[in-house]
């Protein structure tokens, strides 16, 4: 913020000057900021659920969940995310303790799991287009690909974050800033977690029971 010191100037016979003042911003306030922003993800997610339940029987004569999912294949990109959670939190333990090589570690560690989810994600839908089973063939995997396919974009969202975020602490170190930006990304890792157990358990798993 300029702020201009007319008073002094005019008393010592300068011409006035101007200063540039920086500003911070509380810690308090990105957080809750950060959260907002999550909870209006859990809305459009909430969305896409119900979408998903309405539709999800909707098969148009095609094929069903039964016949499309390979649950072995799902239950290993599950476990890929579920580590990349666990590698996460080590990340964050080093940060703690004021550790930059072993958190840059954690990080690259975490984001080569997150590499490898949305790699076999996109060779779930590459092989289910190939099948003819792609989000035009009927109602429900219209709604199953948007589902899933929201939350791999956020994943691929995490991913690029997770990249320029090590950039900056190996340039700046764990400053405050980077400690502040690691804590959100932290949060919204954990999120897409807990988001992913959602449609294992509610697309797959109940799907291929039904």
């Amino acid at each position: 913020m300029n702020e201009f010191h007319s008073s002094d100037a005019l008393h010592e016979g300068k011409a006035p000057a101007f200063y540039l003042k920086e500003e911070h911003h509380p810690e308090g306030s990105t957080m809750l900021g950060f959260w907002l922003y999550l909870m209006s993800d859990c809305l459009i997610f909430a969305v896409l659920f119900a979408t998903h339940a309405v539709l999800g029987r909707n098969y148009a004569a095609g094929p069903s969940p039964a016949d499309l999912f390979d649950l072995p294949l799902i239950a290993l990109n599950t476990s890929m995310l579920l580590f990349s959670s666990i590698t996460y939190g080590f990340a964050m333990l080093e940060m703690e303790k004021g550790r930059l090589r072993a958190t840059l570690a954690w990080m690259a560690v975490t984001a080569l799991f997150g590499i490898v989810f949305v790699g076999l994600e996109l060779y779930e839908f590459a092989h289910l287009i190939h099948e003819g089973a792609g989000p035009q063939r009927s109602a429900f995997l219209s709604s199953f690909f948007t589902l899933v396919g929201t939350h791999g974009l956020h994943v691929s969202s995490g991913i690029i974050w997770m990249f320029v975020l090590m950039a900056q602490v190996a340039k700046h170190g764990l400053i405050a800033e980077n400690k502040r930006r690691l804590m959100c990304l932290s949060m919204f890792w954990h999120f897409l977690d807990v988001v992913w157990i959602g449609v294992f358990s509610f697309v797959y798993l109940m799907g291929v029971l039904r």
